[in-house]
């Protein structure tokens, strides 16, 4: 793992971006701080945030639309108890800044607060997992439209049932400054690329979808012939299975959840109810379950934030603290939960680098980063030979969950039917019903192969958007409740 130091390459980068063009130093963000503490505040911090970013997308043969965007501001916030006051601006100006702190110290009632605004800052520390480079620039436009192009001709060429591509490349340059009331001074500079394919198959009057993509924190030198043959390979493979698939029957059954992609059930029906501000509420069905029995002996599940150059990885998190890679399930046994400053504090837990927003204009909140299961010791397709009847979910689309039960559906995108321990054919119309703290105790068998998404995922919560990582190894889980159309 990287060394936890400095970054000043970010630090004066930042500086550059969001402070020295409208004349704002490191005393403006003191003199700002002091506003806020002329009240009984416990915390306070500024959240400075540049982004460029830009899309492509192709449809019917061409790149029909591109955009581009810039965005900057700082949001202002002050934590007084449970209490959370917030304002932002997008305009950056002296002026604009203690307007906003003379907004939030609002929170509490006048009087000094509890701890004094640091008298110097100190360059927090961050991790090293990705190159602070600009990927906008990587690539020159009419490369960018020759590569969706290309995109496009390597899916036709794979069959001639493919009857529509629908492709779309983006990039994001975000540089983020985050000033704390404790003398915190941290920054990151996060590089983002993302390719995401759609095909359309169409055979005897039937049409059926396949989707293929990735990305990661880098530019688009990422995607090289190879990677792209396989986002071409995964979707059209998905789609041409999709038109030969059965109705999917119902019923209590057997499920085999494929390795990667599959995590995002892992993700919704599990990962939201270990954030901290539903446990530190009791609005989670893990709340107040430390140290009990969440999940079948061999479940073991992370949330980690350091690994390079992963679409979910953080240097630290958009409050300043350093990315973490933090057991939430080990061996079946709940050890703990993914926190924020605010949440952490009040819950007397450590700070696991879970802070994250959407931008400037959001407050931090618990969210996940890159979150996934362990291996096991089992063969794949040992696993598959082990079912008598059940379906082998391969690939998901959507799904809900409430989180204060729960309780969840997912569709699948790719499913087959097992047969006497043999995958015999593919089904369409299957989703997972189910509560996710009962799926985690059906888990029978675990398989050898767990691997990460290919970098496409994107959580929502409360309103905010951010991006994620997910993973898990094949899974055996007994008794799923399956919905079907057949």
């Amino acid at each position: 793992m990287q060394l936890v130091e400095p970054n000043i390459q970010s630090l004066a980068t930042a500086k550059s971006l969001l402070l020295d063009p409208w004349g704002l130093s490191e005393s403006d963000l003191s003199l700002a701080l002091g506003e806020i503490f002329t009240h009984k505040v416990d915390y306070a911090d500024l959240y400075f945030q540049y982004t460029r970013s830009e899309g492509w997308s192709l449809e019917e043969g061409m790149v029909k639309t591109g955009s581009f965007s810039i965005e900057q501001g700082v949001g202002v916030r002050a934590l007084s108890g449970e209490k959370t006051a917030f304002a932002y601006s997008d305009t950056l100006s002296r002026e604009a800044l203690l307007s906003s702190a003379r907004a939030v110290r609002t929170i509490a009632r006048q009087g000094a607060g509890k701890t004094k605004v640091a008298g110097a800052y100190r360059q927090s520390p961050g991790r090293s997992l990705y190159l602070p480079h600009d990927p906008l620039g990587s690539l020159a436009a009419q490369d960018k439209v020759a590569l969706l192009e290309r995109v496009e001709r390597m899916a036709r060429a794979k069959d001639p049932r493919v009857a529509q591509v629908m492709a779309s490349l983006g990039a994001e340059y975000d540089v983020i400054l985050v000033a704390g009331s404790d003398g915190r001074l941290a920054a990151d500079v996060r590089p983002l690329v993302r390719l995401s394919l759609t095909v359309i198959a169409e055979h005897d009057g039937r049409r059926e979808m396949g989707h293929g993509g990735g990305g990661g924190r880098t530019g688009f030198e990422y995607f090289t012939d190879e990677l792209l043959a396989q986002y071409v390979d995964r979707a059209v493979h998905e789609a041409l299975v999709n038109l030969e698939a059965r109705p999917a029957p119902a019923g209590e059954m057997t499920v085999v959840m494929g390795s990667g992609w599959p995590g995002i059930l892992l993700h919704e029906a599990v990962g939201h109810g270990l954030e901290g501000d539903f446990n530190r509420k009791g609005s989670s069905v893990f709340s107040g379950r430390v140290g009990e029995r969440v999940a079948s002996k061999g479940v073991t599940v992370v949330d980690d934030g350091t690994l390079p150059g992963r679409r979910g990885s953080l240097n630290i998190d958009d409050e300043g603290n350093v990315s973490q890679r933090n057991v939430l399930i080990e061996d079946g046994i709940l050890r703990g939960y993914m926190q924020d400053s605010l949440n952490a504090r009040l819950m007397k837990a450590p700070v696991t680098g879970n802070g994250r927003r959407e931008s400037f204009a959001h407050l931090p909140m618990p969210r996940m980063t890159n979150t996934y299961m362990l291996a096991g010791d089992k063969d794949p397709e040992e696993i598959v030979r082990s079912v008598k009847r059940g379906l082998y979910a391969v690939n998901f689309g959507g799904g809900q969950v409430d989180i204060t039960n729960g309780k969840f559906v997912f569709s699948t995108s790719e499913a087959y039917m097992i047969e006497d321990g043999r995958i015999t054919y593919p089904v369409k119309g299957a989703t997972l019903i189910g509560n996710g703290l009962d799926a985690m105790n059906r888990v029978s068998m675990i398989g050898n192969d767990m691997c990460l998404d290919s970098g496409v995922g994107t959580c929502g919560k409360d309103g905010q958007s951010v991006p994620v990582g997910v993973g898990q190894p094949t899974l055996r889980m007994e008794g799923l409740t399956v919905g079907g159309t057949a």
